[in-house]
């Protein structure tokens, strides 16, 4: 008998430490992904939509511009998923590398713009937290995953043209 009353108390325990969790969220993280998002929104609307585009456009142009303020625009407008569709500026033998590089940037943005990849989130806050109780930064953290993912989505984006134009030179595509 003594195990169902334990079982009772703690699987409504579980809900409750979810319950807990969700209102957290809410009076926290929620409002600060709403206004977040409305600021990216209001810089568009303020700069242009056709502006920004043109933007895209000849940043698709140069490789280093392809490979890093493509994927940090799409990702900080469009967000996970719809920033792969930038794609569309790029030619047909640069789509894998532009890919490689949008979705290889989802995590590191999340710490300076969680609402980019809100499913990151969790594991951003997970590491953020160990990287807290060890007595460091959270906001040093989230800087250094930034500028480090833009090392790392120029090289992948590089690479990734590279190989995909060795591999349709030798298909003859």
């Amino acid at each position: 008998m003594n195990y169902i009353e334990w079982f009772g108390t703690n699987f409504i325990g579980l809900f409750e430490a979810g319950g807990k969790q969700f209102v957290s969220f809410m009076t926290g993280i929620v409002p600060l992904l709403i206004v977040l998002l409305t600021f990216t929104y209001s810089i568009i609307a303020f700069i242009g939509e056709e502006r920004v585009n043109r933007a895209i456009q000849f940043s698709a142009k140069n490789m280093i511009l392809r490979y890093t303020l493509m994927p940090i625009l799409s990702v900080l407008m469009l967000t996970n998923p719809m920033a792969y569709t930038f794609g569309r500026f790029v030619k047909e033998h640069q789509k894998p590398a532009f890919y490689d590089s949008v979705v290889s940037f989802l995590h590191p943005v999340t710490g300076l713009f969680p609402y980019a990849n809100a499913g990151e989130l969790f594991v951003y806050l997970g590491i953020a937290n160990g990287v807290v109780e060890a007595g460091y930064s959270m906001s040093s953290l989230a800087v250094r995953y930034f500028l480090a993912g833009v090392v790392v989505i120029l090289m992948r984006g590089v690479i990734t043209e590279t190989i995909t134009k060795f591999l349709m030179r030798k298909e003859k595509v």
